[in-house]
């Protein structure tokens, strides 16, 4: 490894000195250039055509690229606040997109009609206010526009109104796994601290704390479908994102302070697997691990585990370490009534562990 950095460090090193001799060849004045170093109107027309192409070329394969990937975007959002998000983003990937086709269209074609021609001057204009103020004041419409919009969609989805009655759940989160801590039926979450992780607290809950004697620890996340849930979240180690793709949410996980989100489930994982979308995906992916399976056998390799089909999941999106990438729980969106009976299945948090006077305890 040390001998690739030092590899690295001298190519980069050596591209230094050769775009410094770049800079120090434009600089020099056109009198002390020998007419070999001038470039001629072969080469002005050769680097105006190779624009021109470099732009047809990019825009069929970016045409190329939306039709082949297109999808590959994730389906149609299962929260409530989903389909804000989803037109923002397509709001402001169409204007990106317009003024993208636009600017790189003219840079490409200018630089083929307008390319140096011998004899020829360069019109420009030292200054123009009226130019300036058009190209100036449009993005800082169009921007503030996104921004307020943007400010509007976060509020509605941060606001969680205490008449819904929301579900209090605290994910926290550790390398390389995910907890779940349900409120239970007072819907109010007992303290905890980090210090009080012993034996099978491994949340670290306060089991002093009278609110806590009801919470439910659990390894999979279950939500009722078309109630709002109230996330808070704790980081027992380093900076983590909890991050639930299909519901259109994403909140970082900081250790020593608890953050907060909220969204309202609204399609089931039952619904989301009968959806063509997702049954045409669960195909796609099963044909792929079982080719791949069928190479491993022939190799004499054990073959890939079944693909069975879709579940939600949490997942983790800041690389957290070595694991990171299998940082994930699995979430199941259900009825009222199948939450309700898999609530009743689950044990009580002062039932998992032994009462201790955690009063004296010192956390500062």
């Amino acid at each position: 490894m040390t001998v690739f950095l030092i590899i690295i460090v001298i190519a980069l090193f050596a591209i230094t000195v050769w775009q410094l001799n770049k800079i120090f060849q434009l600089s020099r004045s056109t009198e002390s250039l020998e007419s070999s170093e001038i470039a001629s109107d072969k080469d002005n027309r050769m680097q105006g055509n190779l624009m021109l192409a470099f732009g047809i070329a990019f825009y069929i394969f970016m045409i190329y690229n939306f039709w082949s990937f297109g999808d590959r975007a994730l389906p149609a959002a299962s929260s409530e606040h989903g389909s804000d998000y989803d037109n923002l983003l397509l709001i402001t990937m169409a204007v990106i997109m317009f003024v993208q086709v636009i600017t790189q269209g003219l840079l490409h074609y200018f630089a083929f009609k307008y390319k140096g021609k011998k004899g020829t001057k360069a019109l420009f204009f030292a200054d123009n206010d009226k130019l300036e103020f058009v190209w100036t004041i449009i993005p800082v419409i169009v921007l503030a526009g996104l921004i307020i919009y943007g400010l509007f969609t976060w509020s509605d989805i941060m606001d969680v109104e205490e008449e819904k009655d929301p579900i209090v759940i605290e994910l926290y989160a550790k390398q390389f796994s995910w907890h779940a801590r349900y409120a239970g039926k007072d819907n109010v979450l007992g303290k905890a601290n980090v210090r009080f992780i012993e034996g099978a607290n491994t949340l670290g809950v306060d089991a002093s704390d009278s609110y806590a004697h009801d919470d439910v620890l659990t390894g999979e996340l279950h939500l009722p479908v078309d109630r709002p849930v109230l996330f808070k979240f704790r980081s027992q180690d380093v900076l983590h994102s909890a991050y639930f793709p299909h519901f259109r949410a994403q909140m970082n996980v900081v250790p020593g302070m608890i953050t907060q989100f909220s969204f309202t489930p609204t399609v089931t994982t039952e619904e989301i697997r009968g959806t063509e979308y997702m049954r045409e995906k669960v195909a796609r992916i099963q044909e792929i691990r079982k080719t791949n399976s069928e190479e491993l056998m022939a190799n004499g390799e054990e073959p890939l585990t079944e693909y069975a089909d879709f579940d939600y999941y949490l997942l983790c999106n800041k690389i957290c370490g070595v694991a990171h990438y299998n940082m994930q729980m699995k979430i199941v969106v259900e009825t009222q009534e199948e939450f309700d009976a898999w609530m009743a299945e689950q044990q009580e948090f002062i039932e998992t562990v032994e009462p201790v006077d955690q009063q004296t305890a010192s956390v500062e």
